[in-house]
């Protein structure tokens, strides 16, 4: 898979835990893609000051990327 497949893979990932982000105010955004291993991503809106951001983060977020794309390593949020 190239960067540019593995992108589109990521969104559609995004793309599916969207609703669930949404419906509590907040939204997720794709940042880059290094070394095509690791993902930054930016939690925005209500996500930004969610105490539980972290586990949305990693029980969420990372769990549904690599289910899309399983070389992925690390999500890591960025502000």
């Amino acid at each position: 898979m190239n960067t540019q497949e593995l992108k589109s893979t990521i969104e559609k990932a995004l793309e599916e835990i969207r609703p669930f982000l949404n419906s509590d105010g907040g939204d997720i955004t794709l940042v880059d893609i290094e070394d095509d291993k690791h993902v930054k991503v930016r939690l925005e809106g209500a996500c930004t000051s969610c105490k539980i951001n972290q586990m949305t983060l990693k029980a969420g977020v990372e769990t549904t990327i690599k289910k899309y794309a399983p070389q992925i390593e690390t999500v890591v949020n960025v502000a």
